[in-house]
């Protein structure tokens, strides 16, 4: 970008809108008296709140800065391995990742991520060449935007299984509560 905004030939932009949402009425008038939560709102798109980490006095119910980070890594890799495994034949009939970030903090309360997991349980149908699909995970990391911009190293540990071919939308035998998801 240059200036205000424009765009160099080959940028494309992205809108976001964060308002946060926790003042109980003083402000920041003390370290205790605001809330750590806050709306993303994008144009055309489902309001998400949002709180900062449990661990730092956030909501536990809400999303936090990790989580979304965590999850648009995931996605982006996800989104991508579908591409690549269509374009080169593989047909892939389900995908469900339980990515896990690893950060650290540091004493002055600073931190950052460190390295990131992705374990997809991929569903492959069955003559599927599964060495073929996971040497695609590595050939993901040269296109997807969010791993390309993280400093930090992402591994795969994908699985696969047979699968038959199911009805859109049918996510049988996930289970996507956050609780059941194996760290």
């Amino acid at each position: 970008m240059t200036g205000r905004g424009a765009m160099e030939q080959g940028e494309h932009g992205c809108k976001s809108r964060i308002e946060w949402t926790g003042n109980r009425g003083q402000g920041t008038a003390s370290y205790r008296g605001y809330d750590r939560t806050w709306d993303i709102a994008v144009p055309g798109k489902v309001v998400v709140h949002c709180s900062n980490d449990p661990l730092l006095g956030g909501d536990p119910a809400r999303m936090n800065p990790e989580d979304l980070l965590l999850s648009a890594l995931s996605a982006c890799h996800m989104l991508w391995f579908l591409h690549l495994a269509s374009s080169t034949g593989i047909v892939v009939h389900s995908y469900a990742d339980t990515p896990l970030g690893i950060g650290r903090s540091a004493p002055d309360g600073s931190g950052q991520f460190v390295r990131a997991v992705l374990r997809p349980r991929i569903g492959l149908a069955r003559m599927a060449d599964a060495a073929r699909a996971d040497a695609l995970h590595h050939e993901v990391g040269g296109y997807c935007f969010i791993a390309r911009s993280v400093n930090f190293p992402v591994a795969h540990e994908a699985s696969y299984h047979p699968a038959e071919a199911a009805a859109a939308g049918n996510r049988a035998g996930t289970d996507m509560r956050p609780d059941s998801f194996a760290l």
